[in-house]
Order: C-alpha cells, then sequence, then structure tokens
C-alpha cells in the first residue's frame, strides 16, 4: 500500500518538478524486415495450374497466391535445366559465367561437357548476402548445385543457409514430401525469435520420377487416362504442401509482412513421342513413375525443357506481399529474368550489395509494386547444349544460345549461322520470325552475343572439382 501511495504522490508532483532535463520522445518501433519465401518447383509447366486453365489440374492454394498477389506473364528463367537455373537463383549471374550449362551430374559426364562438378560455395550466394543483413536462411528441398552420386560435394549450409533438408546433394537426402513440414518449423522457430527469415521451397513436383500417394491418386480417381491421373496428382499433392506454408504465415500473424513467390525452374519435361507408362528408380528421391506420366504444358508456347524457346524458359512467377504488391493483377508486359531475383529480394531485404559484386540482372522491386518495365535495362543470355540441325521429333530444340536486348529476342544456332528473331514484348508466343523484316537488329544481336561470349571462361574456374576425377 506505501508504494502505491508513493507512486501516486510523485504522479501528482510530477507537472510542478523540473528534474533537469525532458524526457525523450519515444522512439517510433522500428519495422521489421518482410520475411522472404520463394517456393520454386521443378519442371512445372506455365499452363499446369487451374488459374491458367489447365482442364483437370486443381491447384486452389496456388491461385489463392495469384488472386491475392500478381501474376507476371513475362518471368523467364536463365536455362531450360535445372542446375543452371538455380545457379541464376543463387547468384545472380548467368550460369555460363560458371560453365554450368547443363544439370549436374556423376563426374564423367560433368568432365566430358567441360562442367564442374559443383557451385563453387566461395562465389557470390544470394543466402550469404541475406545473412549479413541479418536475415535467419534455410533452404528445404531439391538442391541440385552439386549431386547426391559426388559425396565429396559442398553441402547447402556451406552457401550460407542456416539450415537445410534437401536431396540431390552429398549426405543424407531428405524425403521428397517432407519439405514443407521443415520449412513450418523454421518458420516457426523465427517467429518466435523475431528474426526475419528467408527461405528456399524448392519443390520435387512435377520432376520424375513421380512419387504418387494414394490420396492423391484417389482425388482423380474418375481419370480415364492413368497418366494424368498422376501427373495431376502429384501437382495437388505438392500444392497441398504450399498451402500449409500459408497457412502457417497466416496463423502466425505475419503474411502481412512476407513476400511469396512461386515459380519454376524450366518448363514441363515430355517424351518426345508417346511412351510407355514405366516406374524409374533416382538415387536421390526413389522409385517412381516415370517419363511417361509427363504431361506438363506450356499454354501454347514453342518447345519444352531443355529448349531456349519460351516453353522451356518462360514459366509461372506469382508474386504476393500484401499491401506491397496489388492482388488480383496480371502484369503482361514486364520482362523479368531469374537474374533479377538476387537484387530484388536484397532490396526487398533492405540489404546492400557488396561494391565488388556485379549482378548480370536488376532489381525488380518496383515492377513488383506495379510499374511495368517492358523493356529490359540490361541484356539477358542463354547458353544450353542444344544440337543442330533440329530433330523432328524436337524443332524447337535447336538455339544453342539466345539473347533478348530491349524488345527484342534473338535465338542462334552453336556458331550463329542460323538465328531467329522475335519482338517478344508484342509476339510472346514467337509466332512471326522476323529476321527477313529487321535484318538490322539481327546482327546487332549477333554481334551482342558475340561479345558475350568472348566475356565466358574457356573451363570451370574455382575449387570446383572432385576428388574422383584424379583418382
Amino acid at each position: 500500500m506505501k508504494s502505491l501511495l508513493h507512486r501516486a504522490f510523485l504522479a501528482a508532483l510530477a507537472p510542478f518538478v523540473y528534474l533537469g532535463s525532458l524526457p525523450a520522445a519515444a522512439a517510433e518501433p522500428e519495422t521489421p524486415k518482410p520475411n522472404i519465401l520463394f517456393i520454386f518447383a521443378d519442371d512445372w509447366g506455365w499452363g499446369d495450374l487451374s488459374c491458367h486453365g489447365h482442364p483437370y489440374i486443381k491447384t486452389p492454394n496456388i491461385d489463392r497466391l495469384a488472386a491475392e498477389g500478381t501474376e507476371f506473364l513475362r518471368f523467364t528463367v536463365a536455362s531450360g535445366v535445372c542446375s543452371p537455373s538455380r545457379t541464376a537463383v543463387i547468384t545472380g549471374h548467368f550460369p555460363a559465367r560458371y560453365n554450368i550449362d547443363g544439370h549436374f551430374a556423376w563426374v564423367p559426364q560433368n568432365q566430358k561437357r567441360n562442367m564442374p562438378d559443383w557451385l563453387d560455395p566461395a562465389g557470390p550466394t544470394l543466402p550469404r548476402f541475406l545473412q549479413g543483413g541479418g536475415y535467419a536462411t534455410a533452404h528445404y528441398g531439391k538442391w541440385h548445385l552439386s549431386n547426391n552420386m559426388i559425396p565429396d560435394s559442398p553441402l547447402p549450409s556451406e552457401y550460407g543457409y542456416d539450415d537445410y533438408g534437401a536431396f540431390n546433394c552429398a549426405g543424407e537426402q531428405m524425403p521428397v514430401h517432407e519439405d514443407a513440414r521443415h520449412a513450418i518449423a523454421f518458420i516457426e522457430e523465427c517467429h518466435a525469435e523475431a528474426k526475419p527469415f528467408f527461405i528456399n521451397l524448392w519443390l520435387h513436383e512435377p520432376h520424375t520420377p513421380f512419387h504418387t500417394v494414394p490420396k492423391y491418386e484417389w482425388r482423380f480417381r474418375a481419370m480415364e487416362s492413368e497418366a494424368d491421373r498422376i501427373y495431376a496428382s502429384v501437382l495437388s499433392h505438392a500444392d497441398d504442401r504450399v498451402g500449409t506454408v500459408l497457412d502457417t504465415l497466416d496463423r502466425l500473424g505475419i503474411a502481412e509482412n512476407s513476400l511469396v513467390i512461386f515459380s519454376s525452374d524450366n518448363g514441363p519435361a515430355r517424351a518426345p513421342q508417346p511412351t510407355e507408362l514405366t516406374l524409374q528408380y533416382d538415387t536421390a528421391t526413389g522409385a517412381g513413375w516415370g517419363i511417361g506420366a509427363s504431361k506438363g504444358t506450356t499454354g501454347g508456347r514453342k518447345g519444352y525443357k531443355a529448349a531456349l524457346f519460351e516453353g522451356g524458359i518462360c514459366v509461372p512467377f506469382i508474386a504476393r506481399w500484401p499491401g506491397k504488391i496489388a492482388a488480383g493483377k496480371v502484369d503482361d508486359e514486364s520482362l523479368i529474368s531469374a537474374v533479377d531475383l538476387l537484387p530484388t529480394f536484397c532490396e526487398v531485404a533492405g540489404v546492400d550489395l557488396p561494391p565488388d559484386y556485379q549482378p548480370d540482372g536488376v532489381s525488380q522491386v518496383a515492377a513488383l509494386k506495379g510499374k511495368a518495365v517492358p523493356n529490359r535495362e540490361k541484356p539477358l543470355f542463354w547458353k544450353i547444349d542444344a544440337k543442330w540441325p533440329a530433330a523432328k521429333a524436337k524443332p524447337f530444340h535447336w538455339a544453342s544460345y539466345a539473347v533478348v536486348a530491349e524488345h527484342w529476342k534473338l535465338l542462334g544456332n552453336e556458331d550463329s549461322t542460323y538465328v531467329e528473331l522475335y519482338d517478344i514484348a508484342a509476339d510472346p508466343m514467337e509466332a512471326r520470325d522476323l529476321k527477313g523484316q529487321h535484318p538490322e537488329e539481327a546482327n546487332r544481336l549477333v554481334e551482342l552475343l558475340d561479345q558475350w561470349k568472348t566475356t565466358l571462361p574457356s573451363e570451370p574456374e574455382g575449387s570446383v572439382f572432385s576428388q574422383e576425377r584424379f583418382r
């Protein structure tokens, strides 16, 4: 009681007492850094979403992202295949700068293709930049910046991740369906510690083998085609896992301060001709259905996985950030690339890029927030192993190189003796080859491509070789 009376007396006296200095104004509460969740599917075609009009695939959770965010229809990845595409995301560089032009395989195949055995962990990496800005970083799901068949390859933790569970890497292989469970646990831990997070949720689906679960096959039991049923079921399973993570953001009250992006590493895989439905075994993920169940679609774009036409590199890209990114909007103008993600995520996080680091991309925060960017500030380049002349079964898989500058896109074979030119802003389906009408533009882009080739290394550099090469 005495202490209560004492406090009341001091409160009454306070207006008349000067204690030598005025109290400082209460500090404004610091706005917490936004969380970043990057969901990267594997071989998920542009047309493989119910919100993109697919006739039987159901993706209500990803559709929800589109309804609550903005879809960017002109997003392209930096390769038509997995490992180089992922290299661009983590480094912000064209993968050819690291001689990563195809998927990481076992050592003899990497060596034969003049590739390293893994991405050099000593190079610039997005998670390490974000760690320097106070972020907790994690990776769950497919890795493939090395290979599980190369046991001395670096673990994801060596690239700047505080926590990880992965497959297609050295060490223990995380079961493919446990990605969301680990991501939820990490989100809850970061929330409890009031720490911003950056999470890669890199889904296995719908890459082969197709690991089906009875619950999801049952959802599509009325379908006559077994291959279609398998394909729909694995995408439905992936969509449900995405939904559990989105529900966690809601439950913890942090969805408003979280940037969530859904995309894919390249276009859908398709067999070049009808293929029997058989089982397949993968050393990283186990047994499942093979390429005969690959039913991915590109929404009418030319080519599939491994092509540099839009069917191979133009993939879904949906961004949600309540209050910052418009809900229910479709941007069909902005030409955004995977090499833009590193500078974009760093700007979102308030992290300055090191002065000695030069990204190949540019920050696209303004585009995410609604300012369309139809022309590229910097040109984009692609390099991939392709065969010329084109095979009849793969008519759009002949281009070894491509370049986009301003609104033009040029594709060329190995030595540019054959090229095609498209106004990619006006003709995203690449329906009209314009090299005959605009030879000066075609020649200019060939020269630009030739100049870029001179900047590329002739062989892999750094500590990027397995000891298996030297036995």
